[in-house]
């Protein structure tokens, strides 16, 4: 019997995540890779790789926002999830991750360095997921959208914006 999304939230030790739902860092490469042998858009060293545990439930979602790694997704337990794109050529797509192979999920996904994602759970359902960023995660490469920005940059997308942005006091910090 699966558990649920609670028993693993409190088995694995998550807790809440900036971007929404639930994560823990459960690896970080004791070697870095030099400023030098980095693209350009890092501003410092970074570890070579990292990766999450990350749980959505229910309404929960996981707001837009990107960063400057390419970032693997992978299935573990749970009901489908959505991870849904804006590229940089301004496309929208939704990747689905899940055990439903005959039904167009995935177990892995990849979402490209520099595009902006979310992801959504069915409600009532959740996802245990995990995430693999190279060269390794730090704060400094997140970014989280801004609604109205994203909204000038892609009206196309506003009705997916609308649901996938928090609307932020000028007060608050979502990188920390």
């Amino acid at each position: 019997m699966l558990k649920s999304a609670e028993k693993w939230i409190a088995d694995l030790g998550l807790q809440q995540h900036p971007e929404g739902g639930w994560y823990r860092e459960v690896y970080r490469s004791s070697e870095t890779i030099a400023v030098e042998g980095l693209a350009k858009r890092f501003d410092g060293e970074r570890c070579c790789c990292t990766s999450i545990y990350f749980l959505l439930q229910g309404s929960e979602f996981s707001a837009f926002h990107r960063i400057k790694q390419d970032e693997l997704w992978h299935f573990y337990q749970g009901d489908g999830l959505s991870v849904h794109v804006i590229d940089k050529r301004g496309n929208y797509s939704q990747k689905r991750l899940g055990s439903g192979l005959n039904d167009g999920e995935a177990f892995m996904q990849v979402v490209e360095a520099g595009d902006w994602f979310g992801a959504t759970v069915a409600p009532g359902s959740y996802a245990l997921v995990g995430c693999t960023v190279a060269p390794g995660f730090d704060f400094a490469d997140f970014e989280m959208a801004e609604f109205q920005a994203l909204v000038a940059s892609y009206p196309q997308h506003k009705v997916i914006i609308e649901q996938l942005t928090r609307r932020l006091s000028e007060n608050e910090n979502l990188t920390a």
